[in-house]
């Protein structure tokens, strides 16, 4: 995620800023990627804090316009739960943006999203044609951090999973090219085969023994769709990971020049050799600290070919979809 420039003076913003260091309200235009005094606020912005600019007063943003189902907030914690679920939101949207999906010159379906606070029973998180799924009490630290052991995940965050669900929605748009799904099913296996039992399998017997050589994560050797799923994640987050590292000023051997953007990278395996050698740098630093790595993930060549083939697919962006 890049590093923006304060409009109304000196200093930087972030990408979560609802104003500059002297209180004047900003908002984020999604197009222009750059922050704007005083515009059209989105009208979440007093309910959750959405600091994203609207087409007019009164409106919502493009990403919550996106929510066609919001929680229930007679819930408890349901709309600050609500809050984080629609800033991570932003943030992979804005990611995706990069290679111009869901952009105005996007020519193809929005994702929908379905945001829903849990009652006594979990939320079945996922995608179908579209519509996208997100538990909102995901962003609790204690469910999240009970549901990752008990599933024995590395890593579990609302970032995660609106890359991961959003990722199921990307294949499905790609599915209607009369290019792609013969490419995919060379790479990935052919995703026909029955979802339900394969899910049922692998929670049952769990990954095959070898599934480190061929995969990114356990559940990604489930079924085709997860493993889609997962690399496609995965890709967002090495990309990101490399461009708020250059973003902030950092320097390190891997980056080719100062000005290097990863989305515009051309190249899938450079891209991916740079960005894991600088996640090993960062899990470092967050040892020091006695946290745990932020990418606590192994790329195999098997791993790294998937990741290079969702790159190309998704670097092409949405024009024609």
């Amino acid at each position: 995620m890049r590093v923006f420039s304060n409009p109304v003076g000196a200093g930087t913003l972030w990408f979560d800023n609802l104003a500059t260091a002297d209180g004047t309200p900003v908002a984020y235009d999604p197009q222009a990627r750059e922050f704007l005094p005083m515009p059209p606020f989105c009208a979440n912005r007093e309910r959750i804090g959405c600091n994203w600019i609207a087409p007019k007063e009164g409106a919502f943003c493009r990403s919550c316009a996106m929510t066609a189902l919001a929680p229930d907030t007679s819930i408890p914690d349901a709309i600050p739960n609500w809050a984080q679920t629609e800033a991570a939101k932003r943030w992979v949207l804005d990611n995706l943006g990069r290679w111009h999906w869901f952009r105005p010159e996007d020519p193809g379906a929005r994702p929908v999203f379905h945001l829903l606070a849990e009652g006594p029973t979990p939320v079945p998180m996922g995608h179908a044609e579209g519509v996208v799924t997100i538990s909102v009490a995901e962003v609790d630290p204690v469910l999240a951090t009970t549901r990752r052991e008990a599933l024995e995940e590395p890593y579990r965050t609302m970032t995660g999973h609106m890359r991961h669900e959003i990722a199921h929605m990307l294949w499905w748009r790609l599915s209607l090219r009369a290019d792609f799904l013969d490419a995919f099913r060379a790479v990935f296996g052919d995703e026909r085969i029955d979802y339900p039992g394969a899910l049922q399998y692998h929670y049952v017997n769990g990954p095959p023994a070898n599934w480190k050589q061929h995969y990114l994560t356990s559940y990604a050797s489930a079924h085709p769709h997860e493993d889609w799923a997962e690399t496609a994640a995965h890709l967002l987050h090495l990309t990101d990971i490399a461009d708020s590292f250059v973003a902030t000023g950092l320097s390190s051997p891997q980056i080719p020049h100062t000005a290097w953007d990863p989305y515009t990278e051309p190249d899938a395996q450079r891209l991916i050799y740079i960005s894991a050698a600088l996640t090993v740098g960062v899990n470092h630093v967050n040892r020091s600290m006695g946290l745990s790595d932020i990418y606590p993930f192994v790329l195999s060549d098997h791993a790294r070919h998937k990741l290079a083939f969702v790159h190309n697919w998704l670097r092409r962006g949405a024009q024609g979809l």
